[in-house]
């Protein structure tokens, strides 16, 4: 075999790189024995930084690469630079990958480069890996292995060095202790092993009441290691030999007076980059935004003529007698718009600071979903807020149609007691919706919005048998004439009061084809992101903001179906 001019891993198997995946055995088995070029830093697309070839070799531990440099300018500048050390470590390019979970499980290598080792060589994969059960991307796999100038004329003799090697690891390796493991540390990695502990030994001795007052540092932070405290290697194996009888290398340590030992271990990786939120239920929000009507003006203007009362009915005529002129009423109402916000702002240290991914778009994705969830909220129910309160939502401009006017939206009460069963509760709206549903005038078949826990109510009623009356919300939905049942969050627990009858109104759902209802917005006041930067205070601020107005547009377009009930007044109480 031809002699090559340096050799090194060009993929290690069971190496956990810094995105948390892992190339696993045989991931690129199917390039055993081929050769692929050797160019400089993955620029693969100029003949001009091909340097020579790799043949590839599939081995237990990975992919080793027999590389030769060809006698060019190129070529002969790099092996210069590996002779002189100022490179020394390879890495791969590769396509066709397969992964599942974490797990690498096939690709194909389509080069080998010299790459420049990073001042904490290590593994890690450049790529845009989708991080689904398949996928199949292409990647950049650094492994930080540094390469050999070792040559020899035979592959096979690497081989067998590499078997003998193999053999004395083939020990059963759950047999292996804590002395085991530590054994496979070089001598460069035990003293500082021995550094760390020796100095947390010295620390703990020497704490004082002063001392315990200071904040402890990480050891792990000091620029240099002294070398002058550190534990002898018959200390170190006498620790080493107890953590079997303590069951842990942590339980140990500690029995040899080390306190603060979670220093020496790893990390904690967040699972969730960035943070997940906690938030109420957020699908009905889209569909009331998707579904209500937008005009690009926001004063609307509603006018009808009244022709339902007995005045304005056709008449018959009595010859001789005057004809009486028809009367009817005129409607008018109008609405103006009004302002809702978010405001936000951030520290501009922060935002420099925090790299581990895009805090303001992940700030902005936060307001604009809360601005979204605040609007469909205002537009059936109304924000909730108290009247004198400063962050009130003007209900004139969003006019909520639980709370319209009565042209607009019909109250139906359902009568309930303090006795009143949940099963008779629920079956009692059920009758009230399907019974109020003759006054509906609006567009169309309209959806009901009610509770998750009433909606639950509905479809656990059973006949007699204990059979389900309705085993699906799809069949409930035909039961009660409409199109679909979509569950509020925020619709939970509302109640009016009318101090007039005395009764007390618990919202029970909301029937209506948002068709009918007009969101308008002129222009410049759709919702729109500012930012703005306070250099006073080094704050970043954004604030986010809607100017629109909000109505239902036609008459008896929109049922309330309430549960009502008497106001109970304690005894001794009342004025």
């Amino acid at each position: 075999m031809k002699k090559f001019d340096f050799s090194g891993w060009a993929t290690r198997n069971n190496l956990r790189c810094s995105d948390g995946r892992m190339i696993m055995k045989d991931a690129f088995k199917s390039n055993d024995g081929q050769t692929v070029p050797l160019v400089w830093n993955h620029q693969h697309n100029d003949a001009y930084n091909v340097l020579g070839h790799a043949l590839l070799e599939n081995r237990e531990d990975g992919v080793y690469a027999y590389c030769t440099l060809n006698d060019t300018e190129q070529g002969r500048n790099a092996k210069s630079l590996i002779e002189h050390g100022d490179v020394t470590a390879l890495s791969i390019y590769a396509n066709q990958l397969r992964q599942q979970g974490g797990n690498v499980l096939h690709g194909a290598i389509r080069e080998v480069s010299l790459v420049l080792a990073g001042a904490n060589p290590g593994a890690y994969i450049d790529s845009i890996i989708r991080h689904g059960e398949e996928s199949d991307e292409e990647a950049v796999i650094y492994t930080g292995e540094f390469i050999s100038l070792q040559h020899s004329d035979e592959k096979e003799e690497r081989q067998e060095n590499d078997m003998s090697t193999a053999d004395t690891k083939g020990k059963n390796e759950s047999e292996e202790t804590v002395a085991d493991v530590f054994n496979t540390l070089s001598e460069k990695q035990k003293t500082v092993v021995y550094a760390l502990i020796g100095q947390a030994l010295e620390d703990n001795k020497n704490s004082t009441e002063e001392d315990d007052e200071k904040v402890k540092h990480n050891i792990f932070d000091n620029d240099e290691i002294q070398n002058n405290d550190v534990l002898s290697h018959s200390e170190q194996m006498e620790i080493i030999a107890d953590a079997k009888r303590y069951g842990s290398l942590k339980e140990s340590v500690l029995q040899h007076g080390i306190t603060n030992i979670d220093y020496l271990f790893p990390e904690a990786k967040s699972l969730n980059t960035p943070p997940d939120w906690i938030s109420r239920e957020m699908g009905w929000v889209k569909k009331v935004m998707a579904t209500v009507h937008h005009t690009p003006f926001s004063r609307i203007k509603s006018m009808f003529a009244n022709i339902t009362a007995e005045e304005a009915r056709a008449k018959g005529y009595i010859k001789g007698h005057q004809k009486q002129d028809e009367v009817f009423g005129l409607l008018k109402r109008t609405t103006t718009p009004t302002t809702i916000y978010k405001k936000q702002k951030l520290d501009r240290d922060d935002v420099i600071d925090i790299t581990d991914f895009d805090v303001v778009a992940w700030l902005k994705s936060e307001m604009r979903m809360m601005l979204d969830e605040e609007l469909a909220r205002a537009f059936l129910v109304g924000d909730g807020r108290i009247s004198s309160s400063d962050d009130k939502i003007n209900e004139l401009s969003i006019r909520p149609i639980w709370k319209d006017d009565d042209l607009y939206t019909i109250k139906y009460a359902v009568p309930v007691t303090s006795s009143t069963t949940e099963d008779e509760k629920a079956l009692a709206f059920i009758k009230g919706v399907i019974k109020s549903r003759k006054n509906y005038k609006g567009t169309g078949s309209p959806t009901l919005y009610t509770t998750e826990d009433l909606l639950t109510a509905c479809l656990l009623l059973t006949d007699t048998t204990g059979r389900d009356l309705y085993d699906s919300a799809d069949k409930l939905a035909t039961k009660l004439r409409v199109k679909e049942i979509i569950t509020v969050p925020v619709m939970e627990n509302l109640t009016r009061t009318n101090a007039t009858t005395n009764k007390s109104y618990e919202l029970g759902g909301i029937i209506v084809n948002l068709a009918d209802y007009n969101v308008g917005a002129d222009k410049g006041g759709a919702v729109n992101m500012f930012d703005d930067f306070d250099i006073d205070y080094n704050a970043q601020k954004y604030l986010i903001e809607t100017r629109c107005s909000g109505a239902l547009i036609k008459p008896y377009s929109a049922i309330a179906v309430e549960f009502e009930s008497a106001i109970t007044t304690p005894a001794g109480g009342g004025e």
